[in-house]
């Protein structure tokens, strides 16, 4: 599967890149995404998330980014931490 949601229908859903997750006055997070079709953009709508629901998706990824090598230009919460007696974790 590629980054983005798709079907057979060729509807694909996608962060816009160029924009940054925002917070809202009533403390949710926002991210907004394009929704296309068959390469045709339909329609920008925002993902609104709660906190809680924002930190459950964070554990989830890094969860999953656990297994490959953060690259250079990572954040730092994938670069690893170096812990006395030499142990690494991520």
């Amino acid at each position: 599967m590629s980054r983005t949601g798709w079907d057979a229908h060729g509807w694909e859903l996608a962060p816009i890149a160029s924009m940054a997750v925002s917070l809202e006055a009533d403390d949710r997070m926002a991210l907004t995404l394009q929704i296309t079709r068959r390469g045709e953009l339909f329609a920008t709508a925002p993902l609104r998330l709660t906190m809680a629901e924002a930190e459950r998706i964070h554990a989830a990824l890094c969860h999953a980014l656990n297994r490959e090598a953060a690259p250079l230009d990572a954040p730092e919460c994938r670069k690893p931490i170096q812990y006395s007696g030499g142990r690494r974790r991520y």
